[in-house]
């Protein structure tokens, strides 16, 4: 008894059903692939119509960034450089994923960021614009957390929600110094940078030494020049990044779309050679039988 149920156990008959794809499997999963690439290629057209958008605001996004720029460049503005000085980031990416690695580059570079300002003594905050920025940080880098800006990525950005993060991060209660916005800045269709921008407290500008050949700026104008040219510098951030996240997913979905089609391909092989070995097999019994009659 014992003979005959090994025997059953073992028999090369059960591994050989066991391991071979049988064709219904195939055809599930030959369905499952196709249905995936139609949602990869529509994805495709949808990230190239929003690049197309993004690419054409992008351009006067830039003037009004450089435009802010300009005044921290020509006045050579320099934080203080005390051990207790402190930093804030301001991270900028989206809560959309299927994007590459673009979410985690900018990640990469504030926690490189974090690192070297905290071995030199600094105390260092990070305000994150775009909840896949946050899921990366809290991680590791719970602790510097100080704010998360959401829904981020569903619109294209505005000039009114630049103007939100940068009063929230002024009412945020945290008095720094200096601070860096990282970014990702858009290079072409299949490329991008990370970036970074720096800012300056009112503080930091008012003091400045090149800025007392202005002798009729006063304290309001210089501070509501100072917000102004915060809110321009998210603005070209928030744009700058939008574009490069459209870029990146179009690029992702095609790339996409193309395993996808190779993967049904060979199974649309293995499929026919599957079917013909089925066939053959019939032929071959049919033919044994009525032989044998």
């Amino acid at each position: 008894m014992f003979a005959r149920s090994s025997a059953l156990i073992f028999s090369p008959q059960c591994l050989q059903v066991r391991n071979m794809a049988t064709l219904k499997d195939i055809t599930i999963r030959l369905k499952s692939i196709k249905n995936i690439q139609k949602i990869t290629k529509s994805m495709k057209m949808v990230a190239a119509a929003k690049y197309a958008r993004a690419e054409r605001q992008l351009k006067p996004a830039r003037v009004y960034g450089g435009g802010a720029l300009a005044l921290y460049e020509k006045a050579d503005i320099k934080a203080p450089e005390d051990k207790g000085a402190k930093h804030l980031i301001i991270g900028v990416t989206s809560d959309r994923g299927l994007c590459g690695a673009i979410h985690s580059g900018v990640a990469k570079s504030i926690k490189a960021e974090i690192a070297s300002l905290t071995d030199a003594g600094k105390d260092v905050m990070v305000i994150n614009v775009g909840d896949k920025l946050r899921a990366v940080l809290t991680r590791t880098h719970a602790k510097h957390i100080l704010m998360t800006c959401k829904e981020v990525g569903r619109k294209p950005p505005n000039f009114g929600d630049a103007s939100f993060v940068a009063n929230e991060m002024l009412n945020c209660g945290y008095e720094f110094d200096q601070g860096t916005i990282v970014f990702n800045r858009f290079r072409s269709v299949i490329s991008y940078k990370t970036d970074r921008k720096h800012v300056f407290s009112n503080e930091a500008v008012a003091n400045s030494e090149t800025m007392g050949i202005y002798d009729d700026i006063d304290a309001d104008v210089l501070r509501n020049y100072q917000e102004f040219a915060l809110v321009n510098i998210l603005y070209l951030a928030m744009k700058e990044s939008a574009t490069s996240e459209q870029s990146a997913r179009m690029t992702a979905m095609d790339s996409a779309s193309k395993n996808a089609s190779e993967m049904i391909d060979k199974l649309t092989l293995t499929f026919n050679r599957t079917r013909q070995a089925v066939i053959t097999k019939e032929l071959i019994e049919i033919i044994s039988g009525a032989a044998a009659l």
